[in-house]
């Protein structure tokens, strides 16, 4: 079993910055992959970021891109994701979560078998 806990959501301004980070803990597998997705209210869950543990490759959405950075401290077990320029479309309950996997898969949110509780981010206009 694997914990996932997410910190650092909260209220900002549109153009503003907030850094969210995911410790994983338990398992000492931690899978391959760390991954973050947003879900909006009323809306699917969205792929935002991923990062590889071994090699720190990373993965954005597009419409993130530019704007978000994901980073690891693997001796920390921990995963960061800076969050620049916000926009109030970025407003939604971030999750991070812990795939087996690498490669194109872990864009999709069946790919994970370990998720957070999630850390809700507000941007306001």
């Amino acid at each position: 079993q694997v914990q996932l806990v997410e910190s650092g959501g909260g209220l900002v301004q549109a153009g503003g910055s907030l850094r969210l980070s995911c410790a994983a803990s338990g398992r000492t597998s931690r899978g391959a992959t760390m991954g973050w997705f947003r879900q909006a209210q009323g809306k699917e869950r969205v792929f935002v970021a991923s990062i590889t543990w071994d090699d720190g490759s990373t993965r954005y959405a597009d419409s993130v891109k530019g704007r978000f950075t994901l980073s690891r401290d693997s001796a920390e077990n921990t995963v960061y994701l800076q969050m620049n320029s916000l926009e109030p479309e970025d407003s939604a309950e971030y999750y991070c979560a812990s795939s087996p996997w690498t490669g194109a898969i872990v864009i999709t949110w069946n790919s994970y078998d370990y998720w957070g509780q999630g850390t809700q981010v507000t941007v306001s206009s």
